[in-house]
């Protein structure tokens, strides 16, 4: 669980908690004690800098959750994928511990610790999206989503790459020192791939031109932001901001890129005794060999590759995982559907041959989870459409039928409490 001092803001500046000596607190307000000398500074007439803090100890753990806790606020939300969980859960607890550590300790002078951002490569529907947006709910850190097929080199229609921070900037309240502890997805990143093994010989504004945009933001640069998104124009106001402290998680579901790996992992030899290895291309573990060589084939740039150090594979979801996805996490899709029920005063039950009719059905469509969606989707749009109308005491059971045939549910009294 995030710690309550996270929650505890100043109502004047923002600051949390744990990034002042002391608060003030009121009914529904808090004031710090920086906006407090500020404004009796402002009362007097007399503005003096405000005093620096007394520098406290640095520990790993203040304020701040371990890996472990990490990958079990994941596991809540995210089925399976724990290669990835545990990648992620390390690479966002460092990447913060750093930023604690450049604060409260001067210790690590001598050694500079580089920011480590995040590559998740998997097949689409597997849980990319979810597990950023889940870090970022859990850290509570600004967060936003950057969509890479709409950027483009600077001066063509399209997104300039800087857009990507105002949108970071905008989630944070356009509060500056906030956004740039902040976290930032960047989907899709495998459209930005240049289309062959060779470097292209006329301008690519939409693939490895933005590529090379993006290299100084991934690494650490001070860079001009519109206020207001959009593209930039000369005279325009632009806010300075570092993204030295911004942590970037770049997904993709690199479609071609299985059978890369498997052409590199499979040999074959000759001779009667000789045997071979062959490695399917439809392998669902098959990502979990990705190699930056894999990528750069695929036509990442090495530039890109290796200011994404970590890489966190996911697997392809099986009919078990899809079947656990269903029902098990925190906001599991039966859980969503029995809520909306609830809320015409009518339960809402599953049977569990439907359920596996459902998990079939979706492993036909080929999306992943989100598979899982439109099948149900289409299955309950008649139960909905009723639903409104049903007596409050109604318990709809849903079966196998109406999931493959879209026969009738079957509908029963609730029974009285004993």
């Amino acid at each position: 669980m995030v710690p309550a001092d996270d929650l505890i803001r100043c109502s004047f500046c923002g600051r949390t908690a744990h990034e002042v000596s002391s608060m003030v607190a009121g009914p529904d307000v808090y004031i710090c004690d920086r906006c407090i000398y500020d404004a009796n500074g402002i009362v007097r007439g007399d503005m003096q800098p405000y005093p620096a803090p007394a520098r406290r100890p640095f520990n790993a753990r203040n304020n701040r959750l371990t890996p472990r806790e990490i990958n079990a606020a994941l596991d809540e939300h995210v089925i399976g994928q724990s290669r990835a969980k545990r990648a992620l859960s390390v690479a966002v607890y460092n990447h913060y511990k750093r930023i604690e550590a450049e604060e409260h300790l001067h210790a690590y002078d001598d050694v500079e610790i580089e920011k480590s951002n995040i590559l998740l490569v998997g097949p689409s529907g597997t849980g990319k999206t979810l597990m950023a947006r889940t870090l970022a709910k859990v850290l509570d850190v600004p967060f936003s989503i950057a969509d890479a097929t709409a950027l483009t080199e600077a001066g063509y229609v399209g997104e300039d790459v800087e857009s990507i921070l105002s949108h970071l900037l905008q989630a944070a309240d356009f509060d500056i020192e906030r956004a740039e502890r902040g976290i930032i997805y960047v989907d899709e990143i495998d459209k930005l791939a240049r289309k062959g093994d060779n470097a292209s010989i006329t301008r690519d504004v939409s693939g490895e031109g933005v590529q090379q945009a993006l290299l100084k933001m991934l690494e650490g640069t001070v860079a001009g932001v519109p206020p207001k998104g959009g593209r930039k124009h000369p005279e325009q106001n632009l806010i300075s901001f570092d993204t030295r402290h911004v942590l970037f998680i770049c997904g993709g579901a690199f479609d071609g890129l299985a059978p890369l790996i498997a052409r590199r992992r499979s040999h074959s030899a000759i001779g009667f005794n000789a045997g071979g290895v062959r490695v399917e291309a439809d392998d669902p573990h098959l990502f979990r060999d990705a190699r930056p060589e894999d990528l750069m084939r695929y036509g990442l740039i090495p530039e890109l590759i290796g200011r994404l150090p970590v890489m966190a594979p996911l697997d392809g979801l099986t009919a078990k995982d899809l079947r656990r996805i269903l029902t098990d996490p925190k906001n599991a899709l039966t859980k969503q559907y029995e809520k909306l029920f609830a809320m015409d005063g009518v339960e809402l039950v599953f049977d569990d041959d439907a359920l596996d009719a459902v998990v079939e059905k979706a492993l036909a469509l080929k999306t992943g989870a989100r598979g899982l969606r439109a099948v149900l989707e289409e299955s309950m749009l008649g139960l909905m459409f009723d639903a409104p109308e049903a007596k409050p005491s109604t318990v709809v059971r849903v079966t196998r039928g109406v999931v493959e045939h879209g026969e009738a549910p079957i509908l029963e009294e609730r029974r009285a409490a004993s």
